[in-house]
């Protein structure tokens, strides 16, 4: 392992791992995974609101439909928004939605809220800002358009980067896709490719208010921190913030933990003050459980048997909670369970490596072929970086081998004619049970730009019904049907070949990628 040495100087100390008894006096009591809402908000829903999806034209179709639906707000993070054709109508959608609530009687309730990368959303000449600036043009009082630009890319470095390349240094990456009080969970990005052919996950929560109340505040809080896209296409500061690259850098980034923070900690006290007012008190459940809308008989929640936790990883604000929440429960995982973990860039930071090498539960990991790659083919440098992959996955393989561990840690390579491979996230299935009762899923790929430069949003979905888990073993199943196990003779292959020059600089560019 002497190519990880290069990486000592950026090594951080560990994440404490942490555990906690359950909570015995609570119907809930019986799930194991309760140490989470030390962290983070616990919000406790019915089965029947999660919807997971599979495809990325029933992605599309989706979004469309919510966002002519929605009355009130519309809230987008992602890390772009391309610039073709099926692009400009999710545009037109909202414009068409936007001008339905212009035409209603009193002022316009609905709100639309965007938050992209500012490097990512600016490259080329027509980009993800000229797509927008109609909106902004057209319906200034109810659109906000904000770009995240990373304080970490300032001064001589900004200066140096050429577009493309300035994407490493980070990025916003979270992708969450809010429609009043629905909420669609992904990797997925809001362009062509993630519409219908580049194969990601999707998970639907309906009607969780708190959910996407939580959600809201958090692009808004993040949006605070970034640049503003104006009618002219310049951008600009709100008033008396800090500037990420031109003003103080250690300011800016505790001003942006402030304010994320505020918003996990205040969701995380009105779930607490929810969860001990119905399980700890003699107040009736039934007046604190009333909710907007029509629910079940008598206008009450039902009983929850799944349970969201948002986990949050933002490294350069010095937020690391889905950083511990995964080490946590990669350490915590018994033997004979099995977890099933899947990334389009097979990147893992060397935390993550020790505990899947070092653990007893069994791993099945799903990665993408190199043809499937999201950069195969790319032009210029970018189109090593597909044999980069090859070589780490190679040197993870060859470090699964020797310590004899082939049995229980498997890695299997998607490969799929005409797609590309961009699904995330974890299924844990505990000992002797051949049902998941835990997803991750969102933005993060375990991989160290995931961990340290990057904004990253996922949800741990723990769930004890039987129907939601079987929806998820079987989004689990039919990604890995798409895939073959590795081997030795996998590395073997002419198409596997990794240039000489490709070894020497993989160790030293690995964490850009």
């Amino acid at each position: 392992r002497s190519s990880w040495l290069l990486l000592a100087p950026l090594l951080t100390p560990p994440v404490p791992v942490i555990t906690a008894p359950p909570c015995s006096l609570c119907p809930e009591g019986a799930h194991r995974f309760q140490w989470i809402r030390n962290l983070v908000p616990e919000f406790g829903i019915s089965s029947s609101h999660v919807k997971v999806l599979s495809s990325p034209a029933e992605f599309y179709e989706l979004l469309k439909v919510q966002i002519k639906a929605a009355k009130q707000r519309v809230v987008m993070a992602s890390l772009y928004l391309g610039t073709g054709l099926l692009e400009q109508e999710l545009v037109y959608c909202l414009e068409e939605t936007l001008e339905k609530s212009l035409q209603a009687e009193g002022l316009p309730d609905l709100r639309v809220s965007i938050l992209l990368d500012y490097t990512r959303g600016s490259r080329g000449r027509k980009n993800s800002r000229t797509m927008l600036i109609p909106l902004l043009q057209r319906f200034p009082e109810q659109v906000r358009v904000s770009l995240f630009h990373t304080p970490n890319l300032r001064g001589l470095l900004r200066l140096l980067i050429p577009e493309r390349f300035n994407e490493t240094i980070g990025l916003q990456h979270i992708k969450v896709y809010l429609f009043d009080d629905n909420v669609i969970l992904s990797g997925a990005n809001l362009s062509d490719l993630y519409f219908t052919n580049r194969q990601d996950r999707y998970v639907l929560l309906q009607d969780s208010p708190e959910i996407a109340d939580f959600f809201t505040e958090l692009v808004d809080a993040i949006g605070d921190v970034s640049l503003q896209l104006q009618q002219d296409d310049t951008v600009q500061m709100m008033e008396g913030m800090e500037h990420p690259y031109q003003g103080d850098k250690v300011t800016y980034c505790e001003i942006a933990n402030r304010r994320v923070m505020e918003v996990i900690n205040s969701a995380r006290t009105r779930q607490e003050l929810l969860h001990a007012k119905t399980f700890h008190s003699s107040q009736p459940a039934s007046s604190l459980l009333s909710q907007q809308g029509p629910q079940a008989p008598g206008n009450l929640k039902a009983e929850p048997d799944t349970w969201i936790y948002p986990l949050i990883q933002m490294k350069p604000f010095g937020i690391q909670i889905d950083e511990a929440v995964t080490e946590t429960l990669l350490t915590e995982a018994e033997r004979d369970a099995r977890i099933y973990l899947t990334t389009g860039y097979f990147n893992l930071t060397q935390a993550y490596m020790d505990l899947i090498l070092g653990t007893r539960a069994e791993y099945r990991i799903l990665l993408a072929s190199p043809e499937v790659n999201g950069f195969f083919g790319a032009k210029g440098v970018a189109g090593a970086i597909p044999a980069a992959y090859v070589y780490i996955e190679h040197q993870f393989y060859s470090e699964v081998c020797y310590l004899q561990q082939q049995e229980r840690v498997r890695l299997q390579e998607y490969s799929r004619a005409g797609w590309t491979f961009h699904a995330k996230g974890l299924w844990l299935y505990l000992a002797g049970s051949d049902l998941p009762c835990l997803t991750l899923i969102g933005s993060p790929n375990f991989g160290y730009r995931s961990v340290h430069r990057d904004l990253e949003a996922q949800v741990a979905i723990v769930t004890e019904n039987k129907a939601l888990q079987q929806q998820l073993r079987q989004e689990q199943e039919q990604l890995y049907l798409c895939s073959g196990v590795v081997s030795t003779s996998t590395f073997e292959q002419p198409n596997r070949y990794v240039k000489l020059w490709v070894k020497l600089v993989t160790p030293l560019i690995k964490n850009f990628f």
